[in-house]
């Protein structure tokens, strides 16, 4: 598992006094209000030393999403230089989360199976689709995209990097 959880995105700056729009990974941002400190990188895999630090100043919900500030950062220049940057946080920094709950970074290489034992492929992204999110699993030939919903998924084993689809490879 990852060493980092990717929870967000920084999509744009917002307004001149350098804010940006957040996109959250999740249902629950207002959440990460708790962690003084944010982790910011442009590339989601970096390791955990290649993620810059920043003070959280402000997290307000702004319409249908979510507006951040930083303390290091006071202008619409200075955040310009943070679009599309990931928001992460070591996993020791983050509860564990609820039974029948998984944090995405945790599903990203799991590998998806049909309830048969044939490999549909492997996790290398989720999207949020409004109502529940999506797997995006790869192999050598196909992408399937496949609800993450337990009507599709009735199997998620961390331990085993192993999730069960019920789901056909010809889709």
């Amino acid at each position: 598992m990852s060493e980092v959880i990717v929870l967000g995105r920084l999509t744009s700056p917002f307004a001149i006094k350098g804010w940006f729009k957040l996109h959250p990974f999740g249902d629950d941002p207002e959440s990460w209000q708790a962690m003084p400190q944010w982790w910011v990188s442009p590339e989601s895999g970096a390791p955990l030393d290649a993620w810059q630090q920043l003070t959280l100043e402000a997290l307000t919900p702004h319409g249908k999403g979510w507006i951040v500030k930083f303390q290091e950062i006071s202008d619409r220049t200075a955040a310009e230089a943070y679009r599309g940057w990931y928001v992460g946080a070591p996993r020791s920094a983050l509860p564990e989360p609820e039974a029948d709950e998984f944090y995405w970074g945790d599903l990203v290489g799991c590998r998806v199976e049909t309830p048969k034992g044939q490999v549909l492929g492997v996790v290398i992204e989720l999207i949020s689709a409004g109502a529940h999110d999506v797997l995006v699993v790869r192999n050598d030939k196909k992408t399937h995209l496949i609800p993450f919903v337990r009507a599709y998924v009735p199997t998620v084993d961390l331990n085993e990097r192993r999730i069960v689809a019920d789901w056909s490879p010809e889709w």
